[in-house]
This record gives C-alpha cells, structure tokens and sequence, in this order.
C-alpha cells in the first residue's frame, strides 16, 4: 500500500461529496493560448509567481494533512511537478483555496490553476478551460455485505443485479458498455443519490469512480465493500487541471501535464500516491 494511504485518514462527509460531485462523463480537453512563444509574466495572476487552487479542504490521499505546500500527497506533487515545467521553483508556488462549485462556475479566477478531482466534461468546458488529463480513474462496483452481490466474482454474476449509477456519468457508461446488465440499472441525477439508494436498500450495487469508491467503502458507507473493478473498455474518466476560460496560460499547462506524462513522472506519482486504492481489489472479467 502506498504511503499516503497507510496513514488514517482524517476526513468528513465534505469529501466524498466533492468527489461524487467531480466524476462525470469525460471529454477531450480544450487548450488555448500560444504554447511556441509560452505566457508573459502578466497572464498569471500575479506576475513571477504561479498560483494553484485547491479544495477549502484537501484531502488524502490527494493532499496529506490538509497542506499542499509540503508537496505530499497525489495531486499537490503533480501541481509542483507542473510548476517545475512552466520554469517555477517551489517557493514561487502560492496556494489558495476554492469551494469545488465556485471555482468552476464561469467568471474571473483567484488562482493560475486549480487542482482538486475535476473531471473534464464537455459542459465544464463552456466556462473554464482544463488541461490535458494528469489522471484517468477507472470505475468500480460497490455493495453492502449480505446484500445480492456478496459472492458476486465475475462481470457475469453483474447481469442480474439492480445496479445504480449517476445519469450521463462515465460510471453509467461503464456500467451500460462493460457490464451490460440484464436489469435496467437506476439511473440518478447525483452520486450521493445512488449511495443513498445503495443504503436504502433500493439498488444491489453501484458504480463509482476508483478513488471515490475507496473512500465510500473505508470512510462513508458502513458495511460496504469493493465488488471488483471494471475494466476500462476504452471508456475513460479523465482528471485536468481547471483554468479560467480562455486563459493564456493553458497551452503551457497542457504542454507540461503532457511532457510529465510521456517522461513518466505522472506513472511515478500514481504509483507513490494511489496504489493502494485498488490493494485487493478484484479486476472483474
């Protein structure tokens, strides 16, 4: 298990609900700006420094201890890693703080980027611009023990089961491509109202996010447990950093999410940070 997962996570409802707020149906992402020439000192908030955003509360495994100026945990080292691209040292870093809601809404921004489980959605980008993806979660099924799916070891022992998801999310593509359920699943306008659902006894299972699974099974949703994970099927729930809508820095953004990928730093990073949310879990087949 990864480090940043060893330790016990300290965290409230607020997290999970930030996180079944971020995960919906991805899309590729916009870029804009002039990445040959790269932005001048006066496209970033404030010139020589480079200004990240993050949750009002960060939590692990994304943030460790609520401090993303350490640079611990998965999200505050690819913020750095991209800092360090763009040509800042870490004491040029700033950090502020956003809600989830506001940072999105379309409008003029506190921060150059914003970092904090933003998947990249078609609709997102009519009022803000994202990077290129700096994560892509996979999708996994989680149940109550006891219920209809204890036992459940294959994508076949699925087909039968009420399985409930968020509408137009990547969770229910997945679970209409992948699983090609028998039974209709249940479709809901938010992920708290499929886990809901899931403790009132009125869907078997349901298909969330990696990360946010592993959340609602240690932390949120009491007698629950992993099923398994789903393949991905080409069917991708992808991560960006947020910009303001065409913002001058995001060609430069994109171009240093995409160098940290092919160079293999974002692998590393997952490696060291998120491994051990899928310690354990069946990849279903």
């Amino acid at each position: 298990m990864s480090r940043s997962l060893i330790r016990t996570a300290s965290v409230g409802v607020a997290a999970l609900a930030i996180l079944l707020a971020g995960c919906s149906s991805s899309a590729a992402p916009a870029a804009s700006g002039d990445a040959a020439s790269g932005p001048a000192a006066e496209d970033y908030v404030t010139p020589g420094k480079f200004t990240i955003a993050t949750g009002e509360t960060a939590y692990e495994p994304y943030v460790i201890d609520d401090d993303p100026a350490s640079g611990e945990g998965f999200e505050a080292a690819v913020a750095y890693a991209v800092a360090d691209k763009l040509g800042f040292a870490a004491e040029d870093v700033e950090w502020v703080r956003t809600s989830f809601e506001a940072a999105i809404a379309p409008g003029p921004k506190s921060f150059d980027v914003n970092i904090q489980q933003y998947t990249i959605t078609d609709e997102r980008k009519q009022g803000v611009d994202f990077s290129s993806p700096y994560y892509s979660a996979s999708q996994s099924i989680v149940a109550l023990k006891g219920g209809a799916a204890d036992g459940v070891t294959d994508i076949a022992g699925l087909k039968d089961l009420t399985i409930g998801a968020m509408a137009n999310s990547t969770s229910a593509l997945t679970l209409q491509q992948v699983v090609e359920p028998d039974v209709e699943p249940r479709l809901y306008g938010s992920n708290e109202d499929a886990v809901a659902a899931l403790g009132a006894g009125q869907i078997d299972a349901i298909v969330l996010d990696t990360p946010t699974a592993y959340l609602a099974v240690n932390f949120y949703i009491e007698n629950s447990f992993f099923v398994g994970e789903l393949p991905k099927a080409g069917i991708e729930d992808e991560w960006g950093l947020l910009l303001a809508k065409d913002s001058p820095l995001t060609a430069s953004v994109t171009e240093a999410v995409d160098e940290l990928r092919e160079d293999g730093t974002l692998a590393e990073l997952e490696k060291e940070w998120l491994s051990g949310l899928t310690e354990g879990v069946t990849l279903l087949q």
